[in-house]
């Protein structure tokens, strides 16, 4: 990192040495995720579900193409950008429109143990995209956690999936497309300008979905309603992924998805704390549980 890039940070994050600096930075990068669902369930009080996705992601396309026109970055050469558009598919647009979706029947805590499944399900993906062949204990422990996964859905939601979590599900899969993708082209380019120009590149679709969505769906200003548009945008969908990619390249992918382990729990907490959500004892023994076999997946890779 130069010095010019570090005096753009916080003068107490850039005064510790590189290693510290990047596991402050992918912890920060973890607490702006973990708040990604209760921010989406305040900003669902005032925006019907496409209306909150659209103005999102026009919010922080515009914060994202601030900060590259203010650095200068040059335009991605042509040939990256397929790649950019699956990472725009899966986690600009996907992602929070499936989650979001989710959200209107589901609980924020139920969601966090599904989504939890989100390392392990990138991971499979990742393998069968690059024809890696991890060891079988890998392989064990993905399937491990998608049977923990799966028997609390059918649990919470009494024997059968409900359309919240099939909506969940489906974010899952098109996340780790995203996230795969990503990873590939944050070998040839900054993770940071990766996910500013795949929110460039939506702004046209973002535009378009905010007017028809505000011309559909009703509004309702509340507080909660706009920090959590303000948080969703701002926090979750760039300043997280900005710390968070920025944090990775400091300490490895390895060390920082060890961090990212305590997501899920934090979600939980924060259901509880600004939600007032009432947890069932399955929801953190489920968390935990997937945490295990995550942990293992990153041992054995």
């Amino acid at each position: 990192m130069t010095a010019q890039n570090s005096a753009t940070l916080p003068k107490a994050i850039a005064a510790k040495s590189p290693a510290g600096r990047g596991t402050a930075l992918a912890s920060l990068g973890v607490l702006a995720f973990s708040l990604t669902f209760p921010a989406t369930a305040w900003g669902l009080e005032s925006f019907g579900p496409w209306s909150l996705v659209a103005l999102r992601s026009v919010l922080a396309a515009v914060i994202a193409g601030a900060f590259l026109l203010a650095r200068r970055v040059p335009l991605p050469a042509r040939e990256h950008w397929a790649g950019l558009a699956v990472v725009a598919a899966g986690v600009v647009v996907g992602f929070p429109l499936l989650t979001t979706l989710a959200l209107t029947t589901s609980t924020t805590s139920h969601a966090a143990v599904v989504v939890g499944l989100l390392p392990l399900t990138t991971a499979a993906l990742s393998a069968l995209r690059t024809g890696a062949r991890p060891p079988r204990a890998f392989w064990v422990a993905a399937v491990a956690g998608a049977v923990v996964v799966l028997g609390f859905t059918l649990a919470q939601s009494g024997g059968s999936l409900s359309a919240g979590d099939a909506y969940l599900f489906a974010a899952l899969l098109v996340c780790a497309a995203g996230y795969t993708e990503g990873g590939r082209l944050a070998r040839l380019l900054p993770g940071w300008q990766v996910v500013g120009w795949a929110l460039v590149l939506c702004l046209p679709l973002s535009l378009a979905g905010s007017a028809l969505g505000l011309a559909y769906e009703p509004v309702h200003l509340t507080g909660h309603g706009l920090a959590g548009l303000i948080w969703a945008a701002a926090g979750s969908t760039f300043l997280g992924l900005y710390v968070w990619y920025r944090g990775m390249a400091e300490i490895g992918a390895p060390r920082a998805s060890q961090l990212q382990l305590a997501q899920p729990l934090l979600t939980l907490v924060w259901s509880v704390a600004l939600l007032g959500e009432h947890l069932s004892p399955a929801a953190p023994a489920a968390a935990c549980a997937v945490l295990v076999c995550i942990a293992v997946t990153q041992q054995v890779k």
